[in-house]
């Protein structure tokens, strides 16, 4: 009996040996938090983790032999974000990597000694998340999807394809730290533009159901959508609801025509994702987050639904059109037919 128990106690203790070393061994590797304001289960949040992954594997990385990821889902719900840093906290990662101004508003809060490398961030000094851009000092950098006149641009599209526009209605989401400070540049674009805006609240579905009922009272004859991670999770429902009220409407998120949106004017998400690989990498290697300057977006995405601005009675301009050859000065142009559109 002895005997048997020795044998058992050898044979257990054989087996544990490689799983204790592989223990030992991922809690010896780099880790990386990595903080979505959607779930795993959405396509389009899917393919901008993969794209961060991707990232990473250019930069000579793989998980599970040099770099361990630690990825959260906030599944729609700011009020997570808290919670959820707190516990990429408590795993004392090498580096944090939020999507989106209220995520990483959350791990700076969480924490001001691991370093954040922000994406898809819109105005990281508006917000207060950085000194600037050049410098951002503190324990954050990374990359901003905002270019200097990002929302003047969407608006022009928007008055480009209903020209005879006087009102439009402009939907925001006050939790988003990014998105007071381009409501004030929507508001000095339109004025400029002749165009009276009309800014409308909404932190979720409902919310969202409710501005939509009130762009209907204020009779206005477009909408722009700021980019913001709840609109860009029911993007499908805005534009449900655009196409209801017969509104032309511009999100600033990618996959919003292809959603069935008329437009979407932003920069490109899955480049600033893999990009955000390279600065993870920079501080894995010892660089301090304060010495890393803030990138901004390289690449911008024109796509347009032609067989929503057939429903819609709209005609796009054919200068609209050819606009897809030109290179201005901050942003590299690509204009692509959603999915199912019309020749």
């Amino acid at each position: 009996m002895e005997r048997r128990t020795f044998l058992a106690t050898l044979v257990g203790g054989l087996l544990a040996a490689p799983l204790a070393a592989e223990a030992q061994l991922r809690e010896k590797l780099p880790r990386v938090g990595y903080l979505s304001p959607g779930s795993p289960s959405e396509p389009l949040r899917r393919r901008r983790f993969e794209a961060f992954r991707q990232g990473l594997r250019e930069l000579g990385y793989v998980e599970g032999q040099n770099i361990v990821i630690e990825p959260r889902w906030a599944e729609g719900k700011y009020d997570r974000y808290p919670a959820l840093a707190a516990d990429l906290v408590r795993l004392k990662v090498d580096v944090i990597v939020p999507v989106g101004g209220a995520a990483t508003q959350a791990v700076q809060q969480a924490t001001r000694t691991i370093p954040i490398v922000m994406s898809v961030v819109i105005d990281p000094v508006g917000s207060g998340l950085v000194a600037s851009l050049a410098r951002p000092g503190g324990n954050v950098t990374g990359l901003t999807i905002m270019a200097s006149d990002l929302v003047g641009k969407q608006l022009e599209l928007l008055k480009e394809v209903v020209p005879k526009v006087s009102r439009m209605a402009l939907l925001w989401n006050p939790a988003n730290p990014g998105s007071a400070p381009q409501l004030r540049q929507a508001e000095a674009a339109a004025q400029a533009l002749g165009v009276r805006l009309q800014p409308l609240e909404a932190r979720g579905p409902q919310e969202i159901d409710s501005a939509f009922a009130a762009m209907t009272r204020e009779r206005v004859g477009a909408l722009l959508i700021l980019p913001d991670a709840i609109f860009g999770n029911q993007r499908k429902q805005i534009a449900e609801l655009a196409a209801k009220r017969r509104l032309p409407s511009l999100l600033g998120v990618a996959e919003y025509a292809e959603a069935g949106g008329l437009m979407n004017y932003t920069a490109n998400n899955l480049d600033l994702e893999r990009r955000a690989a390279t600065f993870v990498d920079k501080i894995l290697k010892g660089a301090k987050p304060a010495d890393l300057p803030i990138e901004q977006p390289s690449k911008f995405e024109l796509v347009i639904n032609l067989k929503t601005a057939k429903a819609l009675g709209l005609t796009i301009p054919q200068s609209l059109l050819l606009r897809a050859d030109e290179v201005p000065e901050h942003a590299l142009w690509r204009l692509l037919r959603a999915r199912g559109a019309a020749a």
